[in-house]
């Protein structure tokens, strides 16, 4: 059984099958498009500390601002992904391990949390999305219990 978290159209992760004591199904979506399309099957001793750790970072805030004030999100991206320093990994976001390395991501603070996205990888299942930018804006409390109602649930259910 699937239990999501959060909504598929701005930001949600959905916990599903075990497969082992420490791997599970467990899918990213943000933008109303799935990020965990290549690989879906997440370990869990690093999964969920990473979860974990980044519900509270949003939650502190603790985001950096918008980089390019008065930019569009899609401008930010492009901006970001040009930028060959240090400057860009303050704004990588979703360091949750495998399941989303076809994915270049970001995420910056503009009142609500802006996350900016793009399949990157040839063997992305849907070649018109390559390239494209997506974008999910949700208020930075509403991410964090999405992010910590999953790592709950994969906490109690995965030492059963």
């Amino acid at each position: 059984m699937t239990r999501r978290f959060g909504d598929r159209a701005t930001f949600a992760v959905e916990v599903g099958a075990v497969e082992s004591p420490h791997l599970r199904t467990v899918n990213v979506w943000a933008a109303g498009t799935q990020l965990t399309t290549d690989d879906n099957s997440a370990y869990l001793p690093s999964l969920r500390p990473a979860m974990r750790s980044t519900a509270a970072r949003v939650r502190q805030r603790d985001v950096p601002a918008c980089p390019y004030p008065g930019r569009s999100p899609e401008a930010v991206f492009r901006l970001l992904e040009q930028d060959g320093t240090e400057f860009r990994e303050r704004f990588w976001f979703l360091p949750w391990g495998e399941t989303l390395d076809t994915v270049s991501r970001y995420a910056y603070l503009d009142d609500d949390l802006v996350l900016v996205f793009s399949f990157w990888r040839p063997t992305h299942p849907v070649p018109d999305d390559l390239g494209a930018i997506f974008v999910a804006t949700l208020a930075p409390d509403e991410f964090a219990t999405t992010v910590l109602g999953a790592a709950d649930v994969l906490d109690v259910e995965s030492v059963r």
